[in-house]
């Protein structure tokens, strides 16, 4: 393997392996939503008007 080889291949792994924690993130933040009390919810996803 190249210089370049090691070098798209580091990258690649770096980002899969961020885009992967990102989506964890989102994913436990979707699920978590819905147990916030509704007065501790943000004014952008309050369900009241």
């Amino acid at each position: 393997m190249t210089h370049l080889g090691y070098l798209i291949a580091g990258w690649g792994i770096a980002l899969i392996v961020f885009l992967t924690y990102v989506t964890s993130i989102f994913r436990r933040a979707r699920s978590a939503a819905p147990r916030v009390p509704s007065e501790r919810q943000r004014w952008m996803t309050s369900s009241e008007k």
